[in-house]
């Protein structure tokens, strides 16, 4: 999540962060071995238990922010927030835009889940995934500049695909704000979860987070499944993001928020305020 360098930060951090990944090790642990044998029958637990891949990303987790000085850029009660919804709905489908040096706690709170990462940089995944294998991750081309968000913002509303009536991600080259050439296995899936940390956003010919904004509440209005989808966005103090998060993920959908980060529940289109008419997401 555009983490290649670090400020020095407090130690403590460090320990809060194994504290979440421990004890959610232990919660899966205590699932697995006498929970089942407490309240149901054998048996009954079988999707809770971890698999060896699961477990191992969780100690891998343990064992490199135990001995790392590297810690995630989002503070602990902004991680909190996206752990404690983890909590309640993992194992569950959870897509990041973004790779840094927290993936592997992030795939940590998701055992048995999916959990997918999007990055801008091909040779940061190969740098990334040197140290952590057991991450998935998948290179994004942006066809949009920072420069362009004022510009994007105004005209979007002329394209009817970009509309929320006809809205949609996949192959939709005539919405400028459309990440339609991800791979298909973004588009197969209803995902539970999007975390919005990437890409660049902090100079004008970096690609600005627009279009993973747009996209991810295009998938989340979109979705077929039950529940809503849990979107959090992440440098909510800059312009061009909270500007796209209340045109697109909107105000009305704000659940929860701390710091610089905002989380969003979004209800598919049919069952939000109003349904699909209008043009406006919100």
């Amino acid at each position: 999540m555009n983490l290649r360098s670090f400020p020095y930060r407090k130690v403590s951090i460090a320990f809060s962060l194994l504290a979440l990944i421990s004890g959610g090790l232990l919660l899966l642990t205590f699932l697995r071995d006498d929970t089942r044998h407490l309240f149901c029958p054998t048996g009954t637990f079988q999707n809770l238990r971890p698999t060896a891949a699961p477990m191992e990303q969780q100690l891998r987790a343990i064992l490199h922010y135990a001995t790392s000085k590297t810690v995630p850029q989002q503070s602990f009660s902004e991680i909190s927030i996206s752990f404690n919804v983890l909590k309640s709905i993992s194992p569950c489908n959870f897509l990041v835009f973004g790779l840094g040096h927290d993936s592997l706690m992030w795939a940590a709170f998701n055992p048995g889940g999916e959990t997918l990462f999007l990055e801008e940089d091909p040779k940061w995944i190969q740098t990334v995934l040197k140290d952590a294998p057991g991450l998935r991750a998948v290179h994004v081309a942006y066809r949009t500049q920072l420069q362009q968000s004022d510009e994007l913002m105004r005209t979007y509303k002329l394209e009817p695909e970009c509309g929320p009536a006809k809205a949609y991600v996949r192959g939709n080259t005539r919405c400028r704000l459309a990440l339609s050439g991800l791979p298909d296995e973004v588009y197969d899936k209803e995902w539970d979860m999007i975390m919005i940390d990437a890409p660049r956003g902090y100079f004008a010919e970096a690609p600005g987070r627009m279009g993973a904004i747009y996209s991810a509440a295009v998938m989340a209005r979109n979705r077929k499944g039950s529940g809503v989808t849990h979107v959090f966005l992440h440098d909510v103090d800059r312009k061009v993001e909270k500007a796209y998060a209340e045109e697109f993920l909107c105000r009305k959908n704000l659940k929860d928020g701390t710091g610089r980060l905002w989380h969003f529940e979004i209800p598919p289109a049919g069952k939000a305020a109003g349904g699909e008419g209008g043009d406006s997401f919100c």
